[in-house]
């Protein structure tokens, strides 16, 4: 009977070299791509080797590969790692970046994933180096959480620009899809890091993003518990970035990053929310415009000197900026204070014009700006289109109020549950315009189907 060999004792650890490189840690991999903690023997200082999971093809492709990386790695921005070195040992190549005092992402964060208003920053500088790299015709393809290197003072900067093995046909089509896919990959590696696990339990957001529409069918939503508290705002610009629908989704890293910096000025560390964005630029341009004619209705109010408040109060009607004046000026505490309004709104315009008097009345119509403000032509017919329809609600309103009901009081509620609306488009053109597209149904994407709705007006707002 054969006895068998007694069991081979186990080796120590042995030492792992890629070149003069000692191999210390795997920080991350991917089906594309491997981070790996390094001794430089020759500097004999930490770096990080982010390398292609397989080798180029064949001699051509590892030249193209490396000519690639040296070219990326000449594109210099603060939210991109600069580069040490770039290199090939045995058809392996890499790229390689200073550790000092920086750890990935993915060893920050943990099973509890990062407070918000921590992640935000970081994930808004390495969306500016994003960004400008794809601005300079360049593209990760693999962003993953252990991608984006953290310092202790905060300074996160992205790597592995161009270490992906790309497939170049397509031309310009191809490279702005996968720019795309970068926004998308950046936005599920937001989820991870905000959720405190990864998206479909799957860490490599290139297989996530397999089983996303257009490719797959899968739907990757925020959950509404975890470790930290993520604001509705917030939670709506991530939730915009891995959107199931294409359409909804950010296109470009510029977009992603606005909308983020927008949040941290309003919601985020800074605090005053978007009131105060909204009032900063009401001090500039006011609340409303003038609106068209408006220098003849103030040359009638300068004119008149005795007329009853009733007739005064029709001419102040035709102009909705000039009546949502006077209802701001005569309902300011200050104002109310010293005109003894009482406790009660004041809701229409006729009491208004008591309480303020004629001249009240003209030194309100001439602090408005003439119409457009400062709108171009454009944004100037969408903002007379959405006042024609808010005038034809307030119509509406008029003629569906129950018996004695003020028809002015009713007017003027009418028009000013749209305020807000009014607001956004004066001051927020760009804003309203993205919001409107984002709220609009996608056909069908199969005979039978019904449409892809769009997204809810509080949700569009937050997303952008």
């Amino acid at each position: 009977m054969a006895v068998s060999p007694p069991p081979r004792p186990a080796a120590p650890n042995a030492v792992r070299h890629l070149g003069r490189f000692q191999l210390l840690r795997l920080l991350g991999k991917s089906a594309r791509t491997m981070q790996w903690l390094v001794m430089d023997s020759r500097s004999q200082q930490e770096l990080v080797l982010v390398l292609p999971r397989s080798q180029p093809a064949n001699a051509d492709a590892l030249q193209h590969w490396l000519d690639t990386a040296r070219r990326t790695a000449r594109i210099d921005h603060p939210g991109l790692a600069p580069v040490v070195d770039v290199g090939e040992h045995d058809r392996w190549p890499y790229i390689a970046y200073d550790r000092s005092s920086a750890v990935t992402l993915a060893e920050r964060m943990g099973k509890k994933g990062i407070a918000p208003t921590e992640l935000v920053p970081w994930i808004v500088q390495a969306a500016q180096g994003l960004a400008f790299a794809h601005e300079a015709g360049a593209v990760h393809q693999d962003i993953q959480p252990g991608m984006l290197a953290v310092s202790d003072a905060g300074v996160c900067q992205l790597m592995g620009l161009g270490v992906a093995l790309a497939d170049e046909a397509g031309g310009l089509p191809a490279q702005r899809r996968a720019a795309e896919r970068d926004v998308l990959a950046l936005g599920l590696v937001m989820h991870h890091a905000l959720a405190g696990e990864p998206a479909l339990d799957l860490p490599d957001t290139s297989l996530v993003i397999e089983r996303l529409p257009p490719l797959g069918r899968e739907i990757v939503r925020l959950p509404w518990s975890g470790q930290h508290l993520i604001p509705d705002p917030l939670r709506a610009i991530v939730n915009r970035a891995t959107d199931r629908q294409e359409r909804q989704r950010y296109r470009n890293a510029r977009t992603l990053e606005r909308a983020l910096s927008g949040w941290l000025r309003t919601d985020g560390e800074q605090g005053g929310g978007p009131i105060m964005l909204l009032l900063d630029r009401m001090r500039a341009a006011g609340l409303m415009p003038a609106m068209p004619g408006g220098a003849s209705r103030a040359a009638r109010l300068l004119s008149m000197e005795r007329e009853r408040s009733n007739e005064l109060a029709e001419i102040v009607m035709q102009d909705v900026g000039l009546a949502f004046e006077l209802l701001r000026m005569v309902n300011g505490n200050k104002a109310r204070g010293a005109l003894g309004g009482g406790n009660g709104a004041i809701l229409t315009i006729r009491r208004a014009i008591d309480m303020l008097g004629l001249e009240g009345v003209r030194r309100a119509a001439t602090s408005l700006r003439p119409w457009p403000g400062p709108l171009n032509e454009g944004h100037a017919t969408d903002l007379s289109a959405l006042l024609d329809r808010v005038r034809l609600a307030g119509r509406v309103a008029q003629w569906l109020r129950p018996a004695g009901y003020d028809p002015e009081v009713v007017y003027l509620l009418a028009m000013l549950q749209s305020l807000g609306r009014l607001a956004v488009q004066y001051h927020f053109p760009e804003e309203a315009a993205q919001i409107r597209r984002l709220m609009l149904p996608a056909p069908p994407a199969h005979d039978g189907d019904s449409e892809d709705p769009g997204m809810s007006e509080e949700g569009a707002s937050f997303a952008v």
